[in-house]
């Protein structure tokens, strides 16, 4: 287990001012028209994104060394991965409410807006309880271990939102005009404000986002509790989400292995929770370290791209 970063006030003011300036590069400067990105730009930008975050390690492992480094690079891929359920739910989003591509990018922006504010409360929310209750690690291990099982096994669902229980609530709640043209959330007609299918949409990206967050943040806990890095890994697999959307959307539906993939991942990162835990407990210096756990993280991924590629391919030929 290795020491915590120590990092003064000033980091922490330094990354969120960085975050801020990309943010407003991206919608003010980047994307400021509405088009759709092409998957040239949009390979190219995750790209920089996944760069820039081994650079941010690299800079970690020059400030804090090796450990952390591992730490962040951990903690990053895990919630990369775990992310890829949020670009179907956006394919899903944007084919439902009919949302033009030229203007998906403007809602995923603010979506991703919002699950940055939303995970820094969770990481910080979720560091402060294991600190003070270290029991929390056997239930949260548990829970993991049950999530991925539980996915393991579940059947396909029917991918109706109109059954969909936040979509019946926002319609209840919010007054709504759903044949807007214009990307606009709010529309005001006779008087009177009502929300859009746009507004709509995003509603439903955060509190998908929400939901997540139940299974990623306990397990990035799993990796370190260091908050500087648990925020800053988060925060980058977050920031490149959207140009990965976007450069993947055509053929993400082929990858048909990739939720055993993220099933095996959580199941492994819940029994290390509780084995860990188990050890320290009980005086023993056995821990299943980072290293192996960026080992599991990067093999169940790889397996399952490259068998769902190799299936896909057979079945083209049978065609």
């Amino acid at each position: 287990m290795s020491f915590k970063l120590e990092v003064s006030i000033g980091y922490w003011i330094g990354f969120f001012v960085f975050v801020m300036i990309m943010l407003a590069l991206d919608l003010g400067v980047f994307h400021k028209d509405n088009e759709e990105p092409s998957v040239k730009s949009s390979l190219l930008w995750s790209a920089f994104w996944i760069a820039l975050a081994f650079i941010f390690a690299g800079g970690v492992w020059y400030f804090g060394g090796r450990a952390h480094a591992v730490d962040f690079i951990t903690a990053y891929l895990l919630e990369k991965s775990l992310s890829i359920d949020n670009l179907f739910i956006f394919i899903l989003v944007f084919s439902y409410f009919k949302i033009a591509p030229k203007y998906q990018h403007r809602i995923l922006f603010w979506g991703v807006f919002g699950a940055l504010v939303m995970r820094v409360i969770f990481i910080f929310g979720g560091a402060a309880l294991l600190h003070q209750f270290e029991w929390l690690m056997y239930l949260f291990g548990a829970f993991l271990v049950y999530t991925g099982v539980k996915m393991l096994f579940e059947k396909e669902e029917d991918n109706d939102l109109n059954d969909s229980a936040i979509i019946k609530l926002f319609r209840k709640v919010l007054p709504l005009k759903e044949d807007v043209e214009e990307p606009h959330f709010v529309v005001r007609e006779n008087g009177k404000r009502y929300a859009t299918q746009f507004l709509l949409a995003l509603l439903f990206i955060e509190a998908s986002d929400l939901l997540f967050a139940v299974d990623s943040i306990p397990a990035v806990l799993a990796v370190t509790q260091d908050t500087f890095i648990v925020v800053t890994s988060n925060i980058f697999a977050i920031m490149g989400l959207r140009s990965l959307y976007f450069a993947l959307a055509s053929i993400l539906p082929m990858f048909r292995y990739i939720k055993y993939a993220l099933a095996g991942i959580l199941a492994f990162i819940g029994a290390k929770m509780i084995i860990n835990e188990g050890s320290k407990m009980l005086g023993g210096s056995f821990e299943i370290s980072n290293m192996v756990s960026l080992s599991v993280i990067v093999g169940l991924l790889t397996i399952s791209i490259v068998a769902s590629v190799i299936v896909s391919r057979r079945e083209q030929k049978q065609i």
